[in-house]
């Protein structure tokens, strides 16, 4: 049965049953019913169907749903009101015609219990009609951001890889006069890799360890290239690999830390990554040698791309729940800190699209 269809039976069923409550309840008070009650009943349940179908017409031409609640309110409360006393008036048309009208319906007491009691079975078909509607809707604008959402995110990933591997290539370009050997070696690294990265892909979010295991074939490449003037130092909490982190994260940033930190010091530096489990999240500290500038990450050369990749990304898979900072501590120490909440532990659904 297609929506149409459930709609209109749920229609006529809904407002039959009304209206044969409303002829048992006038059973109890009177033994003899007249066969104008019937055909009365029968002509008011045909327009409470035709009436609220003719307010449903409204609300979906009108989109009344998408606007603000105090505008659906008012819209709303006017339209049931003239419901109301149309019925009021189209019920004495049918008293008229079969007879039975009398001078008892045109007083003000009976006239305004005539219409009130309409007005509170249009309010409840409304209120009914409007709150499954509103989810509906409602379900629908969040399908729509997390299609958004999931575009956005293909996109900043899709960045990384060219990003990456532009940066990459440099790098075992310097090698290939300088040492044949070593350049070899770092095309090796650098296979290893790219096949992470395809395997990873189509993943919103990858094991902590699989993250880690190409940060380090990252570091081993850039290793050969810088040789001494390069340490690594890392202290991973056991309970990392618990956790589900978006993929390249932390090498976007171990690689933002070389580039313009570590790479301008003659002496080099060192990168030290550096877990905690606090309170259920993830806790991760990137330490680099180098000096942060706000102001440099916006010149040509296209400093702060990474940062600005991470930022956008943490904030489309969690929210204000995730944190992400980075700052100068020290006269030569940039330390870029994250935060993955604890609630990713039970995302399964996000780790695969």
């Amino acid at each position: 049965m297609n929506r149409e269809r459930l709609y209109w039976f749920i229609q006529i069923i809904g407002w039959s049953c009304y209206g044969f409550a409303s002829i048992l309840l006038y059973s109890f008070v009177q033994e003899d019913i007249a066969d104008s009650v019937y055909v009365g009943e029968v002509f008011q349940i045909i327009f409470y169907i035709l009436s609220t179908h003719l307010l449903r017409l409204l609300i979906k031409k009108g989109q009344w749903i998408s606007g603000a609640w105090s505008w659906l309110a008012g819209k709303v409360l006017v339209s049931i009101v003239v419901l109301s006393i149309s019925n009021y008036l189209f019920l004495l048309g049918v008293s008229y015609f079969l007879g039975t009208i009398n001078n008892q319906d045109f007083q003000a007491v009976n006239a305004f219990i005539s219409i009130i009691a309409p007005l509170i079975m249009y309010f409840l078909w409304s209120s009914i009609y409007l709150t499954f509607h509103y989810f509906q809707w409602y379900n629908k604008s969040l399908k729509y951001e997390a299609a958004i959402n999931e575009i956005e995110l293909n996109y900043l990933k899709s960045q990384l890889n060219p990003h990456f591997i532009f940066n990459a290539l440099n790098s075992i370009r310097a090698l290939v006069d300088e040492n044949p050997a070593k350049s070899k070696d770092a095309i090796t690294h650098l296979s290893t890799i790219l096949r992470n990265s395809l395997m990873l892909d189509k993943k919103k979010l990858v094991a902590f360890e699989d993250e880690m295991r190409t940060v380090k074939d990252y570091l081993a490449l850039e290793s050969i290239r810088f040789e001494e003037r390069l340490v690594t130092n890392f202290q991973i909490h056991p309970d990392s690999s618990r956790y589900q982190i978006p993929p390249m994260m932390i090498q976007t940033l171990v690689e933002n830390g070389i580039k313009h930190g570590i790479s301008k010091l003659t002496k080099g530096g060192e990168i030290e990554i550096k877990t905690e489990v606090q309170k259920g999240s993830l806790h991760i500290s990137i330490y680099n040698s180098g000096v942060y500038s706000e102001t440099s990450k916006k010149n040509k050369n296209g400093t702060g791309f990474g940062l600005k990749n991470t930022r956008k990304r943490l904030e489309l898979l969690y929210g204000a729940s995730a944190h992400f900072s980075i700052e100068n501590i020290g006269s030569n120490t940039v330390l870029t800190e994250i935060r993955i909440p604890e609630q990713v532990l039970m995302a399964k659904s996000f780790v695969e699209s």
